[in-house]
């Protein structure tokens, strides 16, 4: 990754990267990466805080990650509704069974990180192929630990049409019953088909069209939000990246900027 040149237009007004991958990194790449940071608004998507599980927090990591905001100046920080740890790392984002008990397990957690990190934090309803013991609807669930962590939301267009067509229901619904109020910036990618009826989020192809038209009914129930397009792997060239980037920016000049939450 190499500083561009400040007379290069770029079709982006933030960037987003994992902590875990950075925290760590210094000399002559942490030198590049502060260049970016310094030139472009920067928010922070985590992987490894686990908040749905088992084992104690990692307020070693947190305290690396607390550092690392205030270095950098990072705009928001994001982590995932799920947990991914049990005194190890499972290399997976593992679904958080949709009970009471779980949302106030994990409320709890997610104030502690809050409180550590005096700021408030935004979660990603994730995508997932399972509901272990699932005791109230995803929306419910999700609607309730964020209301009783007090924190904000991560809405991830594609989570919502991959989980829709997996557990078979209306993404349009999905959506418009979060809590608009809440949500702090958006993600939108590409998913792999494994199936007509099974889809699997990998941010390793392109957006399809049900997808923005999500985002577009997105915008419309909540205004124009902040959107970032994830892409893992497969990268297109630069004309057909920055072209789905140009379609974000479309989308978002057709609605106003105001949310009606």
């Amino acid at each position: 990754m190499g500083p561009l040149s400040r007379a290069e237009s770029v079709p982006f007004d933030f960037l987003e990267v994992a902590p875990e991958n950075w925290i760590p990194m210094g000399g002559r790449l942490g030198k590049q990466f502060r260049t970016f940071t310094e030139r472009f608004p920067f928010v922070c998507h985590g992987l490894s805080l686990s908040l749905g599980g088992p084992a104690p927090l990692d307020f070693g990591l947190l305290a690396d990650i607390k550092a690392f905001l205030e270095e950098h100046r990072i705009r928001c920080y994001t982590e995932h509704l799920s947990y991914c740890s049990d005194h190890g790392h499972l290399y997976d984002l593992m679904p958080i069974p949709f009970t009471e008990e779980a949302v106030h397990y994990v409320a709890d957690r997610i104030r502690q990180v809050q409180d550590f990190l005096e700021q408030p934090i935004g979660i990603e309803h994730v995508s997932y192929y399972a509901a272990p013991g699932a005791q109230m609807s995803e929306i419910d669930f999700i609607n309730a630990v964020v209301k009783e962590a007090d924190c904000q939301l991560l809405l991830d267009v594609n989570n919502a049409y991959v989980n829709s067509i997996n557990h078979h229901y209306d993404p349009y619904q999905f959506i418009s019953a979060l809590p608009g109020e809440r949500i702090c910036y958006v993600h939108i990618a590409g998913h792999y088909d494994e199936a007509e009826d099974l889809k699997v989020d990998t941010h390793g192809s392109a957006v399809i069209e049900p997808v923005w038209d999500l985002l577009a009914h997105a915008y419309r129930q909540f205004g124009v939000l902040p959107t970032l397009l994830e892409r893992d792997f497969n990268f297109p060239d630069q004309d057909e990246l920055f072209a789905e980037l140009n379609r974000i920016g479309d989308y978002q000049h057709q609605w106003p900027a105001s949310r009606t939450g």
